[in-house]
């Protein structure tokens, strides 16, 4: 009886290992590439904000909040923000859909499979600025083969002209961009759904859309959820490259989002105090974006 409760005192003792500095030496690169890469930008980001600074740099005087009041009472800059607001749904929305049926119809496909998928995910490796490149070639209202079927169609297409023609291409190589990223997680989502569900159903009668419907699109919830995140991010961040390449902000602006304001501010007008306050209110919405989506709308999501 003794050396069993003696057996059972040594079980339930905690075990101590001697402290080793492994742990910390593996946790050490990122933190240095978090402070180095995030956490000092950031912190200087919010330091310049509060200042107001001439163009060479000579002069520094503290102004607290008055950066951020000025942007507030700026008329323009509360349009830019709602053409940032305008042009990130759609690209959210556009990308989103075009993916999803892309994967869908890739899960389908018997024949040549691979060359689809390969061929769907080949977009993801071109450079942002490329991109744009590559759709202002094709819109070009001289020698762009889009803009010359358009003509055709006796529709005048000139992006350098109207602001409303220079949105629509942004939006549409912003989204051809980010097809692809989408489509991996899409399809390695419908990818993982036991086929025996989707037998099950067809069993039943049920058709190809209200399988879709019904089985595969909330199964795939969780990885919608996180792709509407990553594409807002991408909208409000990424899409700097494919502005400057395509329209410059132009014409008159009219595709000047926050994230190329920051830059046009901070760089061509030489505004650091403001342009620094810019990328401040544009972290800031990211974060309250992101927080809020995770807090509140990942509870209605069907795992």
């Amino acid at each position: 009886m003794t050396a069993a409760v003696d057996c059972l005192i040594l079980m339930l003792k905690r075990v101590h290992f001697k402290p080793s500095p492994l742990p910390y030496i593996l946790v050490a690169p990122q933190l240095i590439i978090t402070l180095v890469f995030f956490i000092w930008p950031a912190s200087q980001a919010i330091y310049q904000s509060l200042l107001v600074q001439d163009a060479f740099g000579l002069s520094t005087q503290f102004v607290w909040l008055d950066n951020f009041k000025e942007l507030f009472g700026d008329d323009y800059y509360l349009d830019t923000f709602k053409r940032t607001i305008f042009f990130s749904s759609l690209v959210a929305f556009s990308s989103l859909s075009i993916s999803l049926v892309l994967a869908a119809m890739a899960d389908r496909v018997i024949r040549a499979s691979s060359m689809y998928r390969t061929l769907l995910i080949w977009p993801y490796a071109v450079a942002p600025a490329v991109a744009g490149a590559l759709w202002m070639f094709m819109f070009d209202p001289t020698i762009g083969i889009i803009a010359y079927m358009l003509d055709f169609l006796n529709f005048e297409w000139n992006h350098r002209l109207s602001g409303n023609h220079a949105m629509a291409l942004i939006v549409f190589a912003a989204t051809w961009k980010q097809i692809s990223y989408n489509f991996l997680f899409f399809f390695a989502g419908i990818q993982a759904i036991p086929h025996s569900l989707i037998e099950a159903a067809a069993i039943d009668g049920s058709g190809p859309g209200r399988r879709f419907w019904t089985i595969i699109f909330p199964l795939i919830s969780p990885t919608t959820f996180f792709l509407l995140v990553m594409n807002l991010i991408y909208a409000f961040f990424e899409t700097f490259g494919i502005v400057h390449a395509v329209t410059k902000g132009g014409p008159v602006k009219a595709t000047e989002i926050l994230v190329y304001k920051v830059y046009n501010d901070g760089f061509i007008g030489l505004d650091l105090g403001g342009s620094a306050a810019q990328s401040v209110i544009l972290m800031g919405i990211v974060i309250v974006l992101t927080v809020i989506q995770f807090r509140y709308i990942e509870r209605r999501v069907e795992y």
